[in-house]
């Protein structure tokens, strides 16, 4: 029987931004059985309106984003990343200062301020900052499958964040990788200056 530890538990949950960009990819493959990969919990986000500031809990994103991987990307990892890539639309529709246009240092510096908004524990970190690089760290605290989709999905969506601030050039390498046993992802960034 599995013994949950209650006193030491801690509920990690994701921001109702991110959030709402699966539930609207799910929501629009209707030819997709879903059910296959989400709980009865999971589908009652689906039936009901997701709200951008609230909080959800990172278990059902973490299978929504599975089965996203799974169904749509059909395990593509370049497909995550792009749409990585086109995910800083959403999040600059409503956080419109995060870009500092022709300075991507100053980009990421406003990114990791904002990042805890997103979620309501460490899951991502700029360790490393300079004119023309960066380390971002990763620690979702997911399934190997689910940590290797979302780091190259966060790889994505830094390379766009870079892009639109006039980064040109853009080169980024994982450099450690929490799937494969370190203990959390390390993605390295290079670039040119605008």
């Amino acid at each position: 029987m599995l013994r949950v530890d209650w006193e030491n538990y801690v509920q990690r949950r994701v921001r109702g931004i991110l959030f709402l960009d699966y539930v609207r990819m799910i929501r629009g493959q209707k030819n997709v059985d879903w059910s296959r990969h989400l709980s009865t919990d999971d589908h009652t986000f689906l039936e009901q309106q997701v709200e951008a500031d609230a909080w959800y809990p990172m278990e059902t994103f973490e299978r929504f984003g599975i089965a996203i991987g799974r169904e749509l990307a059909k395990g593509q990892l370049d497909a995550v990343r792009m749409w990585g890539r086109f995910q800083i639309h959403s999040v600059f529709g409503i956080h419109p200062t995060l870009i500092a246009s022709g300075d991507p240092r100053e980009t990421l510096l406003r990114f990791q301020v904002l990042r805890k908004s997103f979620f309501d524990y460490d899951a991502l970190e700029v360790t490393e900052l300079g004119d023309t690089r960066a380390t971002v760290a990763v620690a979702y605290q997911m399934s190997p499958e689910a940590e290797e989709q979302a780091s190259h999905q966060t790889m994505g969506f830094i390379e766009g964040l870079l892009e639109a601030a006039g980064a040109t050039s853009i080169h980024a390498q994982f450099r450690t990788k929490s799937w494969t046993g370190a203990p959390r992802t390390l993605i390295d960034y290079h670039w040119r200056r605008p």
